[in-house]
């Protein structure tokens, strides 16, 4: 649907206001609470004082939020002369858009003016797809859009999948791996692997998966995902529901494939049938707990499902729940119908089965993208172009971004300025996905590219913003590009150019200058001793050495901080005066043997402000010493 700037929306037409209230945290501020008439849709918008106000709004958009924003984007919206809208989510943008237009009225309304008001809506991840649909399919709703950490059309679940299959095969490699890309590591993931393991991390890393994310092996693999990375499973199952069937009996699938990988998915299959010996109840009588004669020895390495059965042999229904081998003991989940409950008794069965979750793993060599331009499928291709594998009727992932989006097909037809920011250790919305809404965009604009468009990468970075010692906050950089697509839209102000990189086999690449890399984060280069790695005996000093420099024109390093453990603990370090380019020198003793990964995070600002929390982008350098 085409929304536009004075449409009707018969959805969203009649915003309610249903309560006004003002504020002093984060910072003072006019807030409006309202909800549109005949849905579930909430919206709140943040209207800092006229003094603070410059004719702006950031809005950002995600399925899952609720109306509430959180406080720094409500303090960095003000700090940057916008008043902030929040809606709770939905798919799509037109929720969103009609919250953005009735803001307007209110906004000229409270600060009564009749000045022209700007809009810049942002979201990253599921909320990366609405923001693209909204730049696509809206006129003169927003001015411009950050569009964060961007999925593709076939993302999901094809990303997730992915990265499962690679837990089944390289779980035990792990650790090697992960040493091999770690700072001072060898730099050869695929050494000592075997022939099957090699083909199998040589596959995922084509399709996206960054090698150097394997430095945080548990999260890439979906260790701590109690779903396994499959939890779009029931999705693929109720849109394809032959696919396990042909995956187990068909040609062409690695579960009838005679080779060294084919015999691995083959022995990763459980089938299994255990004897209820007895049925625990609760306080009211409701089975909670199922204990078996017997359970599958690892059900780790997939998920299963669950079939209750009569001691007859005849199906009550599928059960969810949890399995645990040591015990013995399926633990009933919630969300079971009571009929399939009040059946369970002992002496009946439960069928433990993998067959749909080992089948999924592979998923994506069957649905080669019928659209252009997904290199990452080429290695599932002839030499004609065509696919090597039998293809599914249906390509599942084009349909759950197009609804997400709200309908946007990713076209490329943008209808304001867009300052994409993708991270380079993304693991979950693959590096390569900035790169090829890009080429879109650049396909659909032409010679109007350069002055609509720009792609920033952001190195040591992941999807869900700092979790680990060698990871980075990415906030500060999506504040900078809000503040520099709005000077973009509304004064003509063009941001800095886009960041330089190249993609090969599914990676990739910038360069290792500031200067040559472009974009606005700063580079690091950190030094020990004058190397990467060192060997050193306990309590003997050790130097560290580093250039900071940032992109020509970008701003200047307003901090230092070191971490000489590698725990994540970073202590501020003074240097001067804030400046393009900073060099540092310290030396520090370590007392206790044991590897360490010492880094050094520099934060540059556009203004040089030292005091200001917003628009700090960071970087991290990273080397190695190992105390003997």
């Amino acid at each position: 649907m085409q929304v536009t700037a004075d449409c009707d929306d018969p959805l969203y037409g009649h915003p309610v206001i249903d309560g006004e209230k003002d504020p002093t945290t984060p910072v003072p501020h006019h807030q409006v609470s309202g909800h549109f008439e005949g849905t579930g849709v909430k919206f709140t918008l943040y209207l800092p004082p006229a003094s603070r106000w410059d004719g702006r709004f950031f809005q950002l958009v995600y399925p899952l939020q609720t109306a509430n924003a959180d406080p720094q984007s409500i303090a960095f919206g003000a700090s940057s002369g916008a008043y902030t809208v929040r809606t709770s989510g939905t798919e799509g943008y037109r929720a969103d858009a009609a919250a953005a237009k009735f803001s307007r009225t209110v906004a000229a309304r409270y600060y009564r003016s009749s000045r022209r008001i700007h809009g810049y809506v942002y979201g990253g991840s599921g909320g990366s797809y609405m923001t693209i649909g909204a730049m696509e399919n809206t006129t003169g709703v927003w001015d411009g859009a950050v569009p964060f950490i961007p999925g593709v059309p076939t993302s999901i679940p094809t990303n997730f999948f992915v990265r499962a299959f690679a837990r089944l095969v390289l779980r035990g490699r792990a650790p090697q791996i992960a040493d091999a890309v770690r700072p001072g590591g060898s730099g050869d993931p695929y050494a000592d692997l075997t022939g099957t393991q090699k083909a199998v991390l040589r596959e995922v890393t084509r399709m996206g998966i960054p090698l150097r994310t394997w430095e945080n092996y548990s999260y890439v693999l979906g260790l701590d995902d109690p779903r396994g990375l499959l939890g779009f499973a029931g999705t693929v199952r109720a849109m394809d529901p032959t696919y396990a069937d042909d995956f187990w009996s068909e040609p062409g699938y690695l579960g009838t494939e005679r080779s060294p990988l084919g015999d691995l998915i083959r022995a990763a299959r459980i089938d299994q049938t255990s004897t209820i010996t007895r049925v625990e109840r609760d306080a009211q009588n409701v089975p909670t707990k199922l204990v078996l004669d017997r359970a599958p020895a690892d059900p780790d390495r997939t998920g299963f499902d669950f079939t209750a059965h009569r001691p007859d042999g005849s199906a009550i229904g599928a059960l969810t729940g949890s399995l645990d081998p040591a015990t013995k003991t399926f633990t009933i989940g919630s969300g079971n119908p009571s009929e399939t409950l009040n059946a369970l008794g002992a002496d009946g069965r439960l069928r433990i089965d993998n067959r749909w979750n080992v089948a999924l793993l592979t998923y994506h060599r069957h649905q080669v993208p019928a659209r252009p331009g997904f290199t990452s499928w080429d290695q599932f291709r002839d030499a004609a172009g065509e696919p090597i594998h039998p293809q599914r009727g249906i390509e599942v992932g084009p349909v759950i971004s197009t609804e997400v989006s709200g309908g946007g097909t990713h076209t490329g037809k943008i209808t304001g300025k867009v300052i994409e920011v993708a991270n380079l250790l993304d693991a979950d919305a693959f590096p390569w996905d900035a790169d090829w809404y890009a080429q879109q965009v650049k396909q659909a604009l032409g010679a109007r590219y350069d002055d609509t468009f720009r792609v920033l990468y952001n190195d040591a970075a992941d999807h869900i913003g700092a979790h680990e010692p060698n990871l980075l906050d990415y906030t500060g950089i999506l504040q900078r590009a809000l503040r520099d697509v709005s000077a973009w839209a509304e004064r003509g102000v063009p941001p800095p150019p886009s960041t330089r990189y190249g993609i090969t086999g599914g990676q990739v690449t910038v360069p290792a200058t500031a200067a040559r890399r472009r974009g606005v984060q700063p580079v690091v280069d950190l030094a020990v001793d004058g190397r990467r790695r060192i060997d050193v005996i306990a309590g003997k000093p050790v130097t560290f050495t580093a250039a900071i420099r940032i992109p020509p024109g970008t701003g200047k390093i307003v901090a230092t901080d070191w971490d000489f453990t590698g725990t994540g603990t970073f202590t501020p370090s003074a240097f001067g005066s804030p400046r393009p380019s900073v060099q540092v020198r310290r030396t520090y003793a370590y007392r206790t043997p044991g590897t360490y990964f010492p880094a050094l995070r520099a934060a540059s600002q556009r203004d040089g402000d030292t005091a200001s929390p917003f628009a700090r982008i960071p970087d991290l350098g990273r080397v190695r010493v190992v105390v003997h």
